[in-house]
C-alpha cells in the first residue's frame, strides 16, 4: 500500500512541479535530495553542494527550493517525494535486490537521478546501476541534448571542474523509452564545484561553471 501511495504522490508531483517549483509565495518549497547507499562508499562526500545548488537555482532560475536538502535511502518510499535525486562518492556502491527494484520503479515512474563521480566510484556505480536496469547501458549524452541547453549553454558538454586522470569530462545517460532518467557526470566533479568556496579553493569562474551546469540539470528535470 505504501508503494502505491508513493507512486500516486509522485505522479501528482511530477504533473504539478512545473507550476510550483518556480517561485510562488503561496506554495511550499521543494527540496533536492541526496541518495544514501550501502557498500562503504562515502555518499555524504560533499555536504554543502546541494545547499549551494539550491540557493543558486533560487537566485538565477527563480525556483523556490528549501536549501536544507533531504537525505533519502535507496530503498525508502520517501524517494518518490523528490523529482531530483543526487548521488556522489569515491568508492563502493551496493544495492540490495529490494533497493534496486525501488530505484528502478522510481526512475521509470518519472524520477531522475544525477550520479556524480567524485573520483573512484565509477566501476562500482556502473555495476550497481546494471542491477537496477539489466537491459540498459550508459551512453554518452550528445552535446545537442537539451540538458546542455537550458538557461546556460554548454555547447561542448560538461565543464571540467577537477582534474582526475587527465581525461575529458563525460556525460553519460540511461534512457528509458526515450526519456533521460539518469545522468552520470564522469571525470568532471560537478559536486565539488558546488561546495563552499573554502572547501576546494576553486576559482569563482570554475565554481560558476559547475553551478550553472547543475542549474541546467535541475531546470531540465523540472521542465521536461
Amino acid at each position: 500500500m505504501k508503494n502505491k501511495i508513493s507512486f500516486h504522490l509522485l505522479l501528482v508531483l511530477l504533473v504539478t512541479v512545473p507550476f510550483f517549483a518556480f517561485k510562488n509565495e503561496d506554495a511550499p518549497s521543494l527540496k533536492l535530495a541526496l541518495l544514501k547507499y550501502n557498500g562503504g562508499g562515502d555518499w555524504y562526500a560533499n555536504p554543502t553542494s546541494l545547499t549551494n545548488l539550491s540557493l543558486f537555482c533560487n537566485k538565477f532560475l527563480n525556483t523556490n527550493f528549501d536549501p536544507n536538502y533531504e537525505t533519502v535511502e535507496v530503498g525508502s518510499v520517501d524517494l518518490y517525494n523528490y523529482p531530483f535525486v543526487h548521488m556522489t562518492g569515491h568508492g563502493n556502491v551496493v544495492f540490495s535486490d529490494l533497493e534496486a527494484d525501488n530505484l528502478r520503479r522510481y526512475l521509470i515512474s518519472g524520477g531522475f537521478l544525477h550520479i556524480d563521480d567524485n573520483y573512484g566510484m565509477d566501476p562500482y556505480v556502473r555495476l550497481a546501476m546494471k542491477k537496477v536496469f539489466p537491459d540498459l547501458e550508459f551512453v554518452e549524452v550528445p552535446f545537442n541534448h537539451g540538458i546542455y541547453h537550458q538557461k546556460y549553454e554548454f555547447a561542448g558538454g560538461l565543464p571540467k571542474i577537477h582534474e582526475h586522470d587527465q581525461k575529458a569530462p563525460k556525460g553519460y545517460g540511461l534512457f528509458y523509452k526515450g526519456r533521460l532518467i539518469c545522468f552520470y557526470s564522469f571525470e568532471c566533479d560537478l559536486g565539488d564545484g558546488w561546495e563552499d568556496p573554502e572547501v576546494h579553493k576553486d576559482s569563482e569562474e570554475v565554481r560558476i561553471k559547475a553551478l550553472r551546469m547543475g542549474a541546467n540539470l535541475v531546470q531540465y528535470v523540472f521542465r521536461a
